[in-house]
């Protein structure tokens, strides 16, 4: 099953999006997982070494070990992940919250990478760092 959104919130032309890489752990990443399910979309997950018995992992259709435990070096680490969906061939990638969710140089070069960030554009990320625009954004 495929979805299409015929246009972004940010006035993009979004593509259909089949496999998504889930880019956290714990929790998040096994409710996305579920969600991906249930819209019949594919999941890659990625984890560290010490989160490959996690559930989100065993809910996934595809798993990778992207690095050792530290999250700096995995979860963190937005060129492997972003390797990972291309080789993937993922159409997007979820970020969860936390982690990369909260940078928007990450969703930046997933748009460059043409992959779709399940979540805020980069310009929204950009502004929630900045209460004044972030509330003129909101308006």
């Amino acid at each position: 099953m495929t979805r299409v959104a015929s246009q972004g919130p940010n006035g993009r032309q979004e593509k259909p999006v089949r496999r998504v890489l889930i880019a956290n752990r714990g929790e998040i990443a096994l409710r996305a997982a579920r969600a991906c399910r249930r819209l019949g979309l594919e999941r890659v997950a990625v984890h560290s070494t010490a989160d490959a018995n996690s559930p989100h992992v065993w809910a996934a259709d595809h798993a990778v070990c992207t690095a050792p435990p530290s999250t700096s070096a995995s979860y963190l680490h937005a060129p492997a992940l972003i390797e990972t969906a291309s080789a993937f061939k993922c159409d997007a990638v979820y970020p969860g919250y936390g982690f990369l969710s909260e940078k928007s140089d990450f969703a930046a070069k997933c748009r460059a990478a043409g992959l779709t960030v399940i979540g805020p554009s980069e310009e929204a990320i950009a502004c929630m760092g900045d209460k004044v625009a972030a509330r003129q954004m909101a308006q």
